[in-house]
């Protein structure tokens, strides 16, 4: 299943087009559609999805989108939200003169990522190596006028994140 979720994440987030699906501006795509598309059985789709500890996508309404990572045009409509003072970034630390320098961006993806917890920052900068997590002083920006989105699945969504609104975590 692993496999599968990760052709997923890939169809939802980027690639759609390999597959010779159409994601509506919101990101969604008919679930009947894709499960074609993949060449999978819908229950496997659905299992991937209830079993996703990421919770990387979403079903409504029959149809199926990924919560967030997009480097394809679409617009999720995420509601402004009012973030807890800190977030977490998790990263390592060959980027940190770079992310100090420059701060935070979304690079191909449309926004910054950013944890509401060290332990999820900590798993997400592991896929890279050994962790290191910065602390996001989210109170700050929001002051500042800096708009947060969160996602379905918890992951908060910022454009960029300004090198002085950062800092290392020290565990």
């Amino acid at each position: 299943m692993v496999r599968l979720s990760k052709r997923m994440a890939r169809v939802l987030r980027h690639a759609p087009e390999e597959v010779g699906l159409r994601l509506d501006a919101a990101g969604w795509v008919d679930l009947g559609d894709f499960v074609r598309a993949l060449g999978v059985t819908r229950a496997q789709v659905l299992e991937v999805v209830a079993d996703n500890d990421k919770q990387r996508f979403a079903i409504e309404d029959g149809r199926i989108r990924a919560s967030q990572g997009h480097t394809v045009a679409v617009s999720l409509d995420l509601p402004v939200a009012e973030p807890p003072a800190e977030l977490y970034h998790g990263t390592v630390a060959r980027f940190l003169p770079d992310i100090f320098r420059d701060g935070l961006r979304p690079m191909a993806r449309h926004d910054v990522h950013l944890s509401a917890t060290v332990e999820t920052a900590v798993r997400v900068g592991s896929r890279r190596g050994r962790p290191v997590v910065l602390v996001v002083d989210a109170a700050a920006m929001a002051a500042e006028g800096h708009e947060f989105r969160v996602s379905a699945n918890g992951v908060w969504l910022v454009p960029a994140v300004p090198p002085n609104h950062l800092r290392e975590h020290v565990s």
